[in-house]
């Protein structure tokens, strides 16, 4: 049987992705040497928009596309995957056409790897940051760093303390999130608890400074997202995550955060390629910078 032409792929209907399309979805992502995340999809496809193209020798997927909306403020695009054996044939510029076109006027964000920035770019998405990804087995590299042993669920750093998160700390998590993150991801907050493997908080004086979710992905342990108020905070954050699992951590933190950066390869996380922020519509992300360290997974701004 000969291979589908160029022009009969691009011919292929696209169509709504559901959760019965998850294991589609995770042979996709194994087909392009990603971790299978079922578990991540899952989540993608109950909070998101998926857009799908089936393969035409009836093998699976032939490409994916995900939209998360964030009300009129913004639409987050990710997980534009095209199996290997139908790549270079147009289906990533037919899928991103199709979803820039079925959002209308609303602002577009994505993190964009360099083997897809120049499509986006042609597509009229500008570079407006970085975030560079780090993962490996997170070594304290001293007492401050580590939380302490006897209490498990809660670290003390600086004035700072962090705990394990409770079910009544979801309203002040929302209201710290709004105006850091820069549009209401309720929808995406309100599952964490049964995505996440943990979520951490940071107060001080009472007040919610920080949180941070810890999720798994494939044999790695995700931080993300990551809200702090300022860089100690966040550490502590980190190191309290740390402490409760034996699995690699990973993270893709905002570039501009060069000190926790550091921090992070000091205590035993590697650097790896990371992405290009890009923005269709907006000059830049909106929300604060300075307190968002880490998306909750780079299809999801």
């Amino acid at each position: 049987m000969h291979s589908p032409s160029p022009r009969s792929l691009v011919d292929l209907p696209i169509r709504r992705l559901d959760r019965g399309d998850l294991v589609p979805c995770a042979d996709l992502c194994e087909d392009r040497g990603w971790p299978r995340d079922e578990h991540r999809w899952g989540l993608l496809l109950s909070a998101g928009t998926g857009y799908g193209i089936d393969a035409p020798d009836g093998k699976g997927l032939a490409a994916t596309c995900l939209t998360m909306p964030y009300g009129s403020d913004l639409i987050a695009v990710g997980m534009l995957l095209v199996a290997e054996r139908y790549g270079r044939r147009g289906l990533a510029r037919r899928l991103m056409r199709h979803a820039m076109e079925a959002v209308g006027d609303t602002p577009l964000a994505l993190y964009a790897t360099e083997l897809g920035q120049p499509l986006y770019e042609d597509l009229g998405f500008s570079p407006v940051g970085r975030a560079e990804r780090v993962g490996g087995r997170f070594e304290a590299g001293g007492a401050d760093d580590s939380p302490a042993a006897s209490r498990p669920n809660t670290t003390t750093r600086s004035s700072v303390t962090t705990r394990s998160a409770a079910a009544d700390d979801l309203q002040a998590l929302v209201r710290l999130d709004l105006p850091v993150f820069g549009a209401d991801r309720t929808h995406l907050l309100a599952r964490l608890p049964a995505f996440s493997d943990r979520i951490q908080v940071a107060e001080e004086d009472g007040e919610l400074v920080g949180y941070a979710a810890l999720w798994p992905s494939g044999q790695t342990e995700v931080v993300g997202p990551l809200i702090a108020r300022d860089t100690v905070t966040a550490q502590a954050l980190i190191a309290a995550l740390a402490a409760t699992t034996d699995r690699p951590l990973r993270a893709d933190v905002d570039a501009r955060h060069k000190e926790l950066l550091g921090w992070l390869l000091e205590n035993g996380l590697r650097s790896h390629p990371g992405t290009t922020v890009m923005t269709y519509g907006i000059p830049d992300l909106p929300g604060d910078a300075a307190r968002r360290f880490a998306p909750l997974t780079l299809a999801t701004g």
